[in-house]
């Protein structure tokens, strides 16, 4: 009978191919987190709800739960002979499908504005940390949690450093009976240093009102005209009753 608390057992977990094994995973995760990067950017960009933070988070658990797969012989160790008919992939399975409906719970959305992405990835990051843990590649486990914190903590600074477009919610209630032209909205927001996001205009018509919403998306980092100042302009407008600015994450 195995002796699980003898020496040679719990040194198998550190021994010379294990650790390097796990130098391998890290790489992996170190590979993904930075495609992972690139492909968030774009979308960040633009000014979407999935900035580099979530993507990031995403393809680097994605990474930690599929690259263990191709080492079984050093799951535990190196002690899966022996052990009873046991399948952890199906244990991993489970897993992957039981966050996807708990980071599903966190994710919010208010109007136009999404929240709770990133806090979804992280959790998603977090059971990859567990899903390590549990077979053993302790090394690797403690690198993703680094990463993982680290890029937490200081994922949004970079995304400051780097050019980018912030978007604007706006929901626009105009007089009875006034009736708006799209080509005149899209170029006062084009003067004021936005352009309207495809796709992202809603009409609605009510009691003799119509009521516009949209995302108008910045030409720059240093472009558009501040929220402040679009109130003003807004509250001077001939045709609106009401309006209503936010900063959105869509």
């Amino acid at each position: 009978m195995t002796d699980f608390l003898s020496p040679e057992f719990l040194q198998a977990y550190w021994s010379g191919p294990e650790f390097g094994i796990n130098i391998v995973v890290f790489l992996n995760l170190l590979g993904a987190l930075l495609l992972g990067l690139m492909v968030g950017y774009e979308r960040s960009y633009h000014g979407r709800a999935a900035g580099m933070r979530t993507y990031g988070l995403v393809c680097m658990a994605s990474a930690a739960l599929t690259v263990i797969g191709g080492y079984p012989h050093y799951w535990f160790g190196g002690h899966m002979v022996g052990m009873g008919p046991i399948d952890p992939t199906r244990t991993i399975q489970g897993i992957v499908t039981g966050i996807g409906f708990l980071g599903a719970g966190i994710i919010m959305k208010d109007g136009l504005n999404i929240s709770g992405l990133t806090t979804a990835a992280s959790i998603w990051a977090a059971s990859a940390i567990g899903v390590l843990v549990g077979v053993g590649f302790y090394a690797a486990a403690i690198m993703l949690t680094l990463l993982s914190a680290g890029f937490m903590m200081w994922g949004s600074r970079v995304e400051m450093l780097l050019p980018s477009r912030h978007a604007v919610a706006v929901t626009l209630r105009f007089r009875k009976d006034f009736v708006p032209d799209e080509e005149t909205v899209r170029q006062m927001a084009l003067e004021r240093g936005y352009d309207v996001a495809r796709g992202s205009v809603s009409i609605q018509h009510q009691g003799g009102h119509v009521e516009w919403r949209f995302v108008a998306v910045s030409r720059g980092k240093s472009v558009g005209v501040p929220l402040v100042d679009l109130s003003r302009e807004l509250a001077a407008y001939e045709g609106i009753e009401s309006f209503h600015l936010s900063h959105a994450r869509n």
